[in-house]
């Protein structure tokens, strides 16, 4: 046997022992703020269902309607034969829904986020990024030959400092990048703040806004949105995985030109299968849905509720909770076998909840991300909120 069996499972065996291995339970069911995991019912506060809409009547009945029309999948990529009249009617309305002229789909958000920075930079530009942003941005910059630069966490004067020195290198272009929203923390980025500094600097503006779009913002639209810069974007990338149905795929929204040219040259699009009929139909009723319900707010409306409602609570029972606004609700605990034995105990009282530990977070920033749903009923907060009192009074975390 090749030594690098040898050597792999000594490693997953040190990663065992650190605490930091990573299982996966399996769902019986569909997913939805109630389901079955191990043939226990418990209560689903791990999902990025953000609205509910996963396992949502409608958008199902569209996934099966486009199917019945358009077939199961195209067994090809865009440009031979992969696209539908539903693949042009689905970039439309995400362009118009996040403030764009036009867009493109890919079979994956981090596809969008690898395919965005080659086609348009080389070794004369720059891209400046958030030192927290998504894996998926830090993979996509380096494939591109532009100079890089990292400015601190939602630092404005550190991006300034970056924008200065890219400017005295005589950049051609230079592009800010940051997530609107951070996974792990919920913080939201100061995204009227770096639109100021693009705009002083002649520099592009590039949000991944997969953790916002669908329910950041008056009617859902985004940070963008929420900091009153809708529009003055130059490109936004973002999922259909999360708030916008949760099945999967990604897109790039952007004025038509940088659109064009990701078209003809943007790797993961060019050599990706497209994407399947039943997640373009489910998705295009989604976003009829939102702007439908936005009228009211009342999906947005009860997600914000049952978000603060869940913050209040815990940071009156004494967790150390990430300030914020986000349905994505940290519980910092510091350790990785603390978060999974917190898990685990909470797993038994039927609140399923997942530990995150280093890499996914520094080490000494082991959490519990708690992520809110609209899908959620006050009950099955009030319940989750009994559950972690119990659990932390019992591992003395309160």
């Amino acid at each position: 046997m090749h030594n690098i069996y040898n050597e792999l499972s000594q490693e997953i065996e040190s990663i065992k022992n650190q605490g930091l291995y990573k299982t996966e339970k399996i769902i019986e069911t569909s997913q939805s703020a109630v389901i079955k995991v191990n043939g226990k019912q418990v209560l689903n506060f791990c999902a990025n269902n953000y609205l509910g809409l996963s396992n949502n009547k409608e958008v199902i009945q569209a996934a099966k309607d486009a199917m019945d029309t358009y077939g199961f999948g195209l067994s090809s990529v865009r440009f031979i034969c992969g696209t539908q009249t539903i693949h042009k009617q689905l970039e439309q309305k995400i362009a118009s829904f996040v403030g764009c002229e036009d867009a493109i789909l890919y079979a994956a958000a981090f596809d969008a986020n690898g395919g965005v920075f080659e086609p348009l930079l080389n070794e004369t530009d720059a891209i400046i990024s958030d030192e927290l942003n998504h894996a998926s941005i830090i993979d996509g910059v380096r494939l591109c030959k532009a100079m890089r630069y990292r400015y601190k966490h939602n630092d404005m004067t550190s991006l300034e400092e970056q924008l200065i020195d890219a400017k005295n290198k005589n950049a051609r272009r230079i592009l800010i990048v940051s997530d609107g929203v951070f996974s792990m923390d919920g913080t939201i980025a100061q995204v009227d703040k770096i639109v100021e500094l693009a705009k002083k600097y002649n520099a592009l503006t590039m949000l991944d806004e997969c953790h916002s779009s669908g329910f950041i913002g008056e009617t859902g639209c985004g940070t963008a949105q929420l900091c009153n810069v809708f529009g003055q974007i130059d490109i936004i990338t973002g999922t259909f995985g999360k708030a916008l149905g949760g099945a999967l795929g990604g897109f790039t929204a952007s004025k038509k030109p940088i659109i064009e040219i990701l078209r003809q040259r943007s790797r993961p699009y060019l050599f990706s299968n497209t994407l399947p009929p039943a997640v373009v139909g489910a998705t295009i009723k989604v976003l009829d849905m939102l702007t439908d319900n936005n009228k009211d707010n009342n999906l947005l409306q009860k997600l914000n509720d049952n978000t603060q409602y869940f913050r209040t609570s815990m940071t009156d029972l004494g967790f150390n909770i990430t300030k914020g606004t986000h349905p994505i609700c940290p519980i910092m605990l510091g350790d990785a076998k603390l978060a999974q034995e917190f898990a685990s105990q909470l797993m038994e009282l039927g609140i399923y909840v997942v530990g995150f530990f280093y890499p996914v977070v520094p080490q000494g920033k082991a959490r519990i991300r708690v992520q809110i749903s609209a899908g959620h009923e006050r009950k099955h907060i009030e319940e989750a909120i009994k559950a972690f009192e119990i659990v932390g009074r019992k591992l003395g975390v309160i």
